[in-house]
This record gives C-alpha cells, structure tokens and sequence, in this order.
C-alpha cells in the first residue's frame, strides 16, 4: 500500500499559523515556553500542545536549561524539500500583522534577559573583584592567557568588568582596548586603568562593539558570554573587529545546573557544552577551534571553567 508523499506532513505540521508563528521565534532565538507564551499572547497549555506537534515532526528541538527547556528549530536536520517549503511559508507569514507583533515582543523579552545581568552589575559592581575571588580562586585567568602575551599585539578586553584583566595584560602587549556596557562597572574600571597610557576604556554593548573592523589582534571574552542574551551575535561582533588570523580566547562556565545564579547574579547561560561554543565560534567566522577544561582551583566555589580559543578566517 502506498504512502503518503512526505510533504503532505509537512504542509499539515505548518498549516496551523500559531505553529508558524512559534517556528519563527524559535529559528532564531532558543526560547522557553514561558517567552514563547509572553511573546504569543498564548497560554503554556497551548504553546505546549503546539510544540509537540512540531517536535513529533522534527520541526523543533530542545535542550535542558535547569529545570526548564529551551527550544529551538531543527532546520539542519530537516530534508531539503521540508526547507523550502518553510522558507516559502516564512516569507508569506513574514507579511502578516502577527508577525510584526512578535517581534516587538520577541525584543522586550530579549531586552529582558539582558536586563537581569545589568541590574546585578549594578548592585554588585563595588564587590565583583571579591565575589569572583570566592567563585572561581584567585588567579584562574592567568592559565588562559599566558599562551596569548605577545608585545606587538592589539588586545581587546570585551565585557572588561572592573578592569583588572586589562591592568594586568597592560605591560606585556602593545594596546589594551576594554569595552564595557554596565555603568557601574565601567566607572569602575576607569579608575582602575586610567593611568595606563596603552588602555583604552570604552562604554558600548557588546552586541554592537565601538571598535573599527580589524581592530585587534586578540579578543579576550572573560565570564561574559553566560551575562549576554545572544552569544552568536557578541561572537561575530569580536571576529568583525579582529584582523584576519587574529585570535579569540573566551574562558567561560562548563555546563552546570546551578540556577540560583539566574536570580541572584543576573546570569542568561548555565555554562556551556564544547559543541555548543564551537558551533558559535563556526557560525561567526572562526576557524581552527580548541577548546580545554581548565585545572580547578581548591578554593574556588563556582562552576568547572573551560577555556576556547579561535582563529578569526583569513
């Protein structure tokens, strides 16, 4: 007996717009069910219902994200028909007054994220240098860098915080430029690097750097990537500003299930897998990915660290 075609699933799993609608968000942000309900306008029982639909028929695929998931579209896995067929639906749907809505709504709950992070940096930016002693030790960026130090080097310090990986690389590399975004932070790092007569402090969002393309050799990313709502895009951002074969060093959180630091430190990211730093890494540019598990510190109370690093494509 015969079966079906397989686009005739398909025409039916998209048939429904409230599932086109989700499939939209979803191909571009990993979103839980709670921002798919506040962007929707939807109650959870029925972004719910319309999500299993979609990951029944391999629209949609999901990840742990502490006790809640994250969904997001599973377009690579998808045959080639299916594909077209979504970016047709897409942009007819695209038309539509619902979708606009979404999307300014998609960008509050963005904006949200985001502002969880600023508003701890704001209440914790006279103690940050202590509380990231008692987190992670004492001296755990040094592992990270001594591998980097080069005189002749451009050195960017993205989400510097109070400064004090800038002071220290200040003596051995050319140039040190610090970007930060927090308020308090950032006028806590000028009084820390403003007798320095190679660092250059700026106040811009790491989504949008203040620097010129090709302006660093190297781009230094330290525990910032879990506070940022979209490490995709703070990725391309580091690689447009670094010049071709320049290098980029995060030293981040390995994945880990300690939520509480959502509500009391303002973090977006429990840590993060290897796979899903080097997919980022790809994504924006960057070639030649290493990443390795960093030796724990004894008296460290927070999360394993990893450290990745990268060759902008020449």
């Amino acid at each position: 007996m015969n079966t079906a075609p397989a686009i005739l699933g398909w025409m039916t799993s998209l048939a429904d717009p409230t599932r086109v609608r989700l499939l939209r968000l979803v191909e571009r942000h990993e979103l839980t069910v709670v921002e798919l309900c506040a962007v929707l306008q939807l109650p959870q029982s029925t972004v719910s219902r319309h999500l299993k639909v979609l990951a029944d028929d391999g629209w949609v695929d999901w990840r742990p994200e502490g006790t809640s998931r994250l969904y997001h579209m599973a377009l690579d896995g998808l045959p080639p028909a299916a594909r077209r067929l979504w970016m047709l639906t897409r942009e007819q749907m695209s038309q539509a007054i619902s979708a606009e809505q979404d999307d300014q709504r998609l960008a509050s709950v963005l904006a949200e994220r985001q502002s969880r992070s600023q508003a701890f940096f704001s209440s914790a930016a006279g103690k940050w240098d202590k509380l990231r002693r008692e987190l992670f030790g004492e001296r755990f960026d040094v592992l990270g860098l001594l591998a980097l130090l080069d005189p002749a080097w451009r050195v960017g310090d993205l989400g510097c915080g109070t400064g004090q990986t800038s002071e220290m690389l200040s003596p051995y590399v050319r140039r040190v430029i610090a970007v930060e975004s927090s308020a308090a932070m950032f006028k806590a790092a000028k009084a820390r690097l403003g007798s320095l007569p190679n660092v250059e402090l700026h106040r811009g969002d790491l989504h949008s750097l203040p620097l010129d393309d090709g302006a660093l050799d190297v781009a230094l990313l330290h525990l910032v990537l879990h506070h940022v709502a979209e490490p995709a895009a703070v990725l391309a951002q580091a690689a447009r500003a670094l010049a071709p074969g320049g290098r980029v060093l995060i030293i981040d959180m390995q994945r880990h299930e300690r939520r509480e630091y959502q509500q009391q430190m303002g973090h977006v990211w429990l840590g993060f897998e290897p796979e899903q730093l080097t997919g980022w890494l790809t994504g924006a540019g960057f070639t030649d990915v290493r990443i390795h598990h960093l030796p724990a510190d004894p008296a460290a109370k927070g999360p394993a660290l990893l450290s990745a690093v990268a060759v902008r494509e020449k």
